[in-house]
Formats: C-alpha cells, sequence, structure tokens
C-alpha cells in the first residue's frame, strides 16, 4: 500500500496496480532530463499544467523506478492505463503532487508547493 506521506502513490499501469516515488534519485534524474537546475526549477516547470507525452513518460518512468520497478522509459511508453493518456496525465499530477504538496504529516515541516497548482476552495464548500 502506498504511503502518501512519503510521497507515494498507487496507479495501475500496464494491467498491474504499482507503487510509484519520486525518490531523491528520481527527482534528479527529472532534473537531467527537463534541464533544471534545481527542485524548485522543477517543481515550477511542472507547476505550469503544459506537459507533453515525453514528459509524462519521464515523470512516471521515474516514479515506477524510485519505487524500484526495473522499466525503462520505452517499456512505460509501450503501457496502457485506464483512461489513457488522460489516465497518464492524472497519475503524474497525482505524483507531483505527492512530491511536492499534499504529502507532508501534521505537525511537520510543510512540503515546497512552489510552482503547483492550488484550490483554496474544498470542494465540499465549492458545491454549496
Amino acid at each position: 500500500m502506498a504511503n502518501r506521506h512519503r510521497g507515494e502513490i498507487e496507479a495501475e499501469i500496464g494491467g498491474t496496480r504499482r507503487r510509484l516515488v519520486l525518490t531523491l534519485g528520481a527527482l534528479a534524474e527529472l532534473e537531467s532530463a527537463f534541464g533544471a537546475d534545481d527542485l524548485v526549477a522543477l517543481a515550477e516547470r511542472f507547476g505550469g499544467g503544459r506537459l507533453k507525452a515525453h514528459d509524462l513518460v519521464q515523470i512516471v518512468a521515474a516514479g515506477l523506478r524510485g519505487a524500484g520497478e526495473a522499466l525503462s522509459n520505452d517499456d512505460v511508453e509501450r503501457m496502457t492505463t485506464p483512461g489513457g493518456a488522460a489516465g497518464f496525465a492524472r497519475i503524474a499530477a497525482d505524483l507531483l503532487a505527492a512530491t511536492f504538496g499534499d504529502g507532508a504529516a501534521p505537525g511537520t515541516a510543510q512540503q515546497s508547493t512552489v510552482g503547483m497548482p492550488t484550490n483554496p476552495t474544498p470542494p465540499e464548500a465549492a458545491r454549496g
């Protein structure tokens, strides 16, 4: 079971329920892949909300490798997920939110949310 407080998520990819996490090694891999100077630049890059299919492959593959899967980007490119491309976009967004945004445990230092989209109104309050 995924532990969101450690930045882990679970998703169905390639017909199997898998765990994903962006470890420091996975984040370093993404910094290099996206030419980001540091984690803040990486978060700002992702916070823009405009990701290409190649970006989704990089993020999802890094998250799978961070969780111990021995998969290449090419392997991930050939996988499917419920919802198709939109499903991969949701997985990447959830993984980034768990890493940079909403995974901090109560009473601990808050994780950086630089560049991550925010929703100040709770969904139940927005419904009326």
